[in-house]
């Protein structure tokens, strides 16, 4: 199994095993509470999406993170073009970094296609949120790379 660092292990290593002045003990503990208190704070989704790298699935992190993007986007014509990208890249099958959702959630997404509204992805972002909650969250929480930035980040480790 070939190694790896996060590149906030790299940056704590390279600051005398010091945490990133940024991230914070209380942040890191806030991951564990709950999956949706990862998602909401600063660094949680990127540290998130660097574990799922290592499993080969941050696929699901990536659309999810471009549909919140997508969601706030107010012209309708960005939004076509959004759209479209999106099903190119995660919804029509055997696409680059193609999602694991239901057919009829993929269907309503083509039939949607058409003239795209700002909920046009929500559905399958709610399946690939429950996959990452369910699946991945608990391997990251476990993981050899959160149990190293704790350790790092307690006041005690010198």
């Amino acid at each position: 199994m070939s190694r790896w660092t996060c590149w906030i292990c790299k940056k704590c290593r390279d600051e005398s095993k010091r945490s990133p002045s940024n991230l914070t003990l209380e942040e890191v503990l806030q991951w564990a509470q709950s999956f949706e208190k990862l998602m909401a704070t600063k660094y949680g989704p990127g540290v998130y999406a660097t574990y799922l790298k290592t499993e080969h699935s941050d696929e699901n992190i990536k659309f999810w993170t471009a549909c919140e993007t997508y969601k706030k986007i107010a012209s309708q014509r960005s939004r076509i073009s959004m759209a479209k990208k999106l099903y190119k890249t995660y919804i029509q099958p055997q696409s680059p970094r193609e999602i694991n959702i239901d057919s009829p959630t993929r269907e309503a997404i083509i039939k949607n296609l058409q003239e795209p509204t700002q909920m046009c992805f929500a559905e399958a972002q709610k399946i690939v949120y429950m996959h990452m909650e369910r699946d991945s969250y608990p391997r990251f929480l476990k993981s050899e790379m959160y149990q190293k930035l704790l350790k790092t980040l307690q006041p005690d480790n010198s």
